[in-house]
């Protein structure tokens, strides 16, 4: 679930709606200081440990955010997609960035850089409402991410919870949800914390059974509810 609770509104928050949440006078002072830029897949925006020099919001495309361990191990965190700010917390703190953000799919990016951005929610004290929504809704789904991984019974309840998670931002249509599935069957494992070849077994296993239907990059969920079963959601 990629949402929080807006306290003033009681309204539901989504990821990729941060910029939505500005006020007119905000948006356009903030949109003054893009500099957008193209990039490539493999291309790093920032990594893990470093300083924080800005921020990030992605414009088209997708960016793998991942962490890693002292032993190589990486667990993606999750897929930013357009609408998404990047670096937030880090910039506003000034510690290292817990994170590494790395180009998946050919992306547009408008970068801004750390003082400006500190500059302009000093001018706009209004814009907080929207950096603390956003910040929430980052921690809920870091949340979310370690539930997953560390408290499901199974890598088949790890998988079947990814992918109703991918699917909630999927086309509906007669023969079910169907989504890009793009990634590498190693990048799946990197966010469930599993190996390739468990990946492997365990998507064909779930093609088998008819719980997904794969045609190249497109993936096709029939039944949400048998998936949720298997899920245990």
């Amino acid at each position: 679930m990629r949402e929080t609770m807006n306290g003033n509104k009681g309204q539901i928050y989504r990821a990729g709606e941060f910029l939505s949440r500005l006020s007119p006078a905000s948006l356009r002072d903030l949109k003054s200081l893009e500099f957008p830029s193209s990039f490539q897949p493999g291309a790093v925006l920032f990594s893990e440990k470093d300083m924080p020099t800005a921020v990030y919001i992605v414009l088209s495309g997708d960016v793998k955010l991942s962490i890693n361990s002292n032993d190589g191990r990486r667990l993606i965190v999750r897929i930013a997609k357009a609408g998404h700010i990047l670096g937030l917390s880090s910039a506003l703190s000034g510690l290292l960035n817990a994170m590494t953000a790395e180009i998946l799919y050919p992306s547009k990016i408008a970068v801004i850089e750390r003082s400006q951005f500190l500059s302009f929610l000093a001018r706009h004290p209004d814009a907080y409402q929207a950096v603390t929504e956003e910040l929430s809704l980052h921690y809920k789904l870091a949340c979310e991410q370690l539930r997953t991984v560390g408290l499901s019974a199974s890598v088949r309840e790890k998988l079947a919870r990814l992918l109703l998670d991918w699917s909630e931002h999927g086309q509906k249509t007669e023969t079910g949800t169907r989504l890009i599935f793009a990634l590498t069957h190693e990048e799946i494992g990197e966010f469930i914390g599993a190996s390739r070849e468990t990946v492997t077994r365990t998507l064909s296993a779930f093609k088998s059974r008819r719980l997904v239907a794969l045609h190249g990059t497109t993936l096709t969920i029939p039944s949400r509810t048998a998936l949720e079963g298997l899920a245990g959601a």
